[in-house]
């Protein structure tokens, strides 16, 4: 038989996980690996301390919105934590700054540009919850608020942070979308929300799909290793031929058959890494534009409070097979893999706890 005492602690514990929206956690590791991935730098120590620092932040930003929101979360919203009471608006400020403190400590640790970039992401969230989310600006800061979460992924790799910004800018539009639906889940709407809202999916699906090598690539880098390819193969023709000649004197050569470098054979292994990085950014764009578009398209024919919740939903579910697919296109499917194993789980406790 369960205490009154016991019960009273799981009905907090439950509040908090609910204030806190815990099952959306799971769409922010993705940012840190993406954005490390998107820089051209592999995951290290510093890309987990990026997460933790991230996975701080944007739980302070949940706490701080729901104590800005709870005069009208008592009129739209009353079953939530601070308007029935479960949590103080005490609590819950104290928890936001507590956590931001964490995050901006944790980021630290990582060094100075790490916290440059932390200490941005942290004003981006305040400044949205307190002063920018009621105004035509607010999407906007959500959007740079998740674009820079990507970034610190980034440069605490140490990665080049100029090839982050595609997939930032790709995250970001993902992100500026879903808060604009958001903007109607109360109290229901226009379907022109929705509506853009698939234009913007079928968008960044076509341009994940697409081949990325040219545009995520650094001309600088990539003109001094054909100018070195070069070199040497000029360095070691003359030998690389004599070679080839010697061993061909001991074979029966075939009709039709001359010999050629090892350079010029067709690099196979290449290819077929190569095609199985289009696949599986293929079918992880593929994954991310299905997760998204359904309950659009569903919130755009009855764009009603529940089926606009549940796009929204849906979309910040949709970030985690969009933060693999942008992993996938830089080239890092193992991260890529890695990320896209989040989304079970953050589906599974999704329909225990509200992401919104």
């Amino acid at each position: 038989m369960t205490s009154p005492r016991s019960a009273r602690q799981g009905a907090n514990v439950h509040a908090w996980v609910e204030l806190l929206r815990l099952p959306a956690l799971f769409t922010v590791p993705g940012d840190a690996l993406a954005g490390a991935a998107a820089a051209g730098a592999r995951p290290n120590p510093r890309t987990l301390v990026a997460i933790a620092s991230s996975l701080c932040l944007y739980e302070a930003g949940m706490a701080l919105n729901d104590w800005a929101d709870r005069a009208e979360d008592a009129v739209d919203r009353p079953h939530r934590p601070l308007p029935s009471g479960r949590i103080s608006p005490t609590a819950a400020l104290a928890a936001a700054g507590g956590l931001t403190a964490a995050g901006l400590a944790l980021a630290s640790t990582a060094g100075r540009r790490p916290l440059a970039v932390a200490g941005a992401l942290a004003a981006t969230v305040w400044s949205y919850d307190l002063v920018l989310k009621r105004t035509p600006a607010g999407p906007v800061a959500m959007a740079a608020a998740r674009s820079l979460d990507l970034l610190l992924g980034g440069v605490a790799a140490d990665g080049d942070i100029r090839r982050a910004l595609p997939s930032a800018l790709a995250l970001g539009t993902h992100t500026l979308a879903v808060t604009t639906v958001s903007r109607h889940e109360t109290q229901g709407g226009s379907p022109w929300a929705p509506l853009s809202g698939l234009a913007t999916t079928a968008a960044l699906a076509w341009s994940i799909t697409r081949d990325g090598t040219e545009r995520d690539r650094q001309p600088g880098r990539d003109r001094r290793l054909e100018r070195d390819l070069h070199a040497g193969q000029d360095l070691h023709a003359g030998q690389d031929l004599h070679a080839g000649g010697a061993r061909m004197e001991g074979r029966d050569r075939k009709p039709g058959r001359d010999w050629q470098p090892e350079g010029a054979r067709p690099p196979g292994r290449a290819a077929a890494t190569a095609a199985n990085l289009v696949s599986l950014r293929g079918a992880l764009a593929a994954v991310y534009a299905a997760t998204a578009a359904r309950p659009l398209f569903h919130a755009a024919l009855n764009p009603s409070p529940q089926l606009t919740q549940r796009a929204v939903g849906g979309g910040i579910r949709a970030m985690i097979p969009l933060q693999a697919a942008l992993a996938a296109r830089s080239g890092a499917p193992v991260t890529a893999l890695l990320t896209a194993a989040l989304a079970p789980a953050a589906r599974r406790f999704g329909r225990k706890v509200s992401m919104t």
